[in-house]
C-alpha cells in the first residue's frame, strides 16, 4: 500500500499507485514515469526554503521507491534526478530537477534504440526466438533485427500468472512475426526448435545474475542443456548497484489471487469440508538465474559476458552507493 505524506503531490502518489498496482509496468516505462513524477513534484512544490524542497523531493521518491522493490530501474531513475538537484535557492534546485529529470528521459529513449541494434547483431536471417514475459528491451532487439530486412519467428512464452505473454505476441503480430504461442510447461519441448532465447531482465547483480520474471531460471536451465544461446537484454538502468556491497535483491512476492480467485479458494475449502483450508500461495514475482545459464548481457553500451558486468557497474556508478531518498 502506497504511504501517503502530506508533502508528496497527488501527482506523484498516483504515479506510486499505478507502479504499485502493475498499470505502469516494464523497467523502462517505470523509470520514465518515476522521473516524470520527480520533475512534476518539483514543479509543484511551494516551498519556499532550499531545504525543505529538497525534503519534498526526498519524500516523492521515497513514496515511488517503496512501490517496487525488485525493479532496480525505479532506484536507478531516483538515483539519477536527485543527484542532479542543485543551487542555492529553490529556483535553483527547481530547475537542475527538472532539467536532470528531462535528460534522464531523452537518455531513456535513445538506449533502448541503440541496446536494439546491438542486440539484432546476435540474431540471423530465419532465427526462431523464444520469448518470456513482455520485455520492452527484448522487443528492441526483434525489431531491429526485422528493420535490418531478418526474417523472424518466435516462440512466446504466455508466462503466467498474469500471461504478459500474451503482450509480446500482439506485438510480434503487429509486425508480421509468425507467433506460436506455448503454455509455460511446454518450454522445454518447444527449445529443440528454437535458436535463441531472449529475455529481458527486471534487475541484474554484480555477479551477472539476471532477476526477472518468474520461471526465466528454469527456461535458461533448460536451453543450456538443448544447447540454446540465452541473451538477456537489458539497459543500464536494470543494473543493481547495491549488490557490489553485498546486498541481495528483494523478490518480490505478489498477491496471492492473481494465482487463485477467491471463489477458488473457497471451492478448494468446501471440497476439503474444512472452512479453514490450509492452502497456502505463493506468488514469487521473480527469480534469479545464475549467468552460467546467461550466454550475453546486451545494453545500450555494449554485449557483455555476465562475468564483467561489474567492472561496467563500477563504472557508471563507482564503488559506494547512497540512497539519496533517505535522510
Amino acid at each position: 500500500m502506497v504511504s501517503r505524506q502530506s508533502d508528496v503531490d497527488p501527482a506523484v502518489i498516483e504515479t506510486a499507485e499505478d507502479i504499485e498496482a502493475m498499470r505502469i509496468r516494464g523497467a523502462a516505462t517505470i523509470a520514465d514515469a518515476a522521473a516524470e513524477a520527480l520533475a512534476t513534484q518539483a514543479k509543484r512544490s511551494a516551498a519556499t526554503e532550499p531545504d525543505a524542497f529538497e525534503r519534498q523531493l526526498r519524500a516523492a521518491a521515497k513514496t515511488l521507491y517503496e512501490t517496487r522493490p525488485t525493479a532496480v530501474s525505479l532506484p536507478n531513475a531516483l538515483r539519477y534526478v536527485l543527484r542532479g538537484m542543485d543551487g542555492e535557492t529553490v529556483s535553483d534546485r527547481r530547475a537542475t530537477t527538472i532539467a536532470r529529470a528531462e535528460e534522464f528521459q531523452r537518455e531513456l529513449a535513445q538506449a533502448q534504440t541503440t541496446l536494439g541494434t546491438i542486440g539484432s547483431n546476435r540474431l540471423c536471417d530465419g532465427d526462431v526466438v523464444m520469448t518470456h514475459c513482455h520485455s520492452t528491451d527484448a522487443l528492441a532487439c526483434l525489431e531491429a533485427a526485422l528493420e535490418d530486412g531478418k526474417s523472424l519467428e518466435a516462440i512466446v512464452k504466455e508466462t503466467r500468472p498474469r500471461k504478459q505473454g500474451h503482450i509480446t505476441a500482439r506485438q510480434l503480430r503487429e509486425w508480421d512475426v509468425p507467433v506460436t504461442l506455448i503454455v509455460d510447461n511446454a518450454a522445454r519441448r518447444s527449445l529443440d526448435e528454437a535458436d535463441h532465447v531472449l529475455v529481458g531482465a527486471d534487475s541484474i547483480a554484480a555477479d551477472g545474475s539476471v532477476i526477472n520474471k518468474i520461471g526465466t531460471s528454469g527456461l535458461a536451465v533448460n536451453a543450456r542443456e538443448r544447447g540454446v544461446p540465452v541473451m538477456v537484454a537489458a539497459q543500464t538502468i536494470k543494473l543493481h548497484p547495491d549488490t557490489m556491497t553485498g546486498h541481495t535483491v528483494e523478490i518480490e512476492m505478489r498477491d496471492d489471487a492473481e494465482v487463485l480467485s477467491e471463489e477458488q479458494r473457497a471451492d478448494i475449502a468446501s471440497d476439503a469440508g474444512d472452512a479453514d483450508d490450509g492452502l497456502v500461495v505463493e506468488n514469487p514475482a521473480f527469480d534469479v538465474t545464475p549467468p552460467r545459464y546467461v550466454d550475453a548481457i546486451v545494453t545500450e553500451r555494449g554485449q557483455f559476458p555476465p562475468e564483467s558486468i561489474v567492472t561496467l557497474m563500477r563504472d557508471l556508478f563507482g564503488d559506494a552507493i547512497g540512497e539519496p531518498w533517505e535522510p
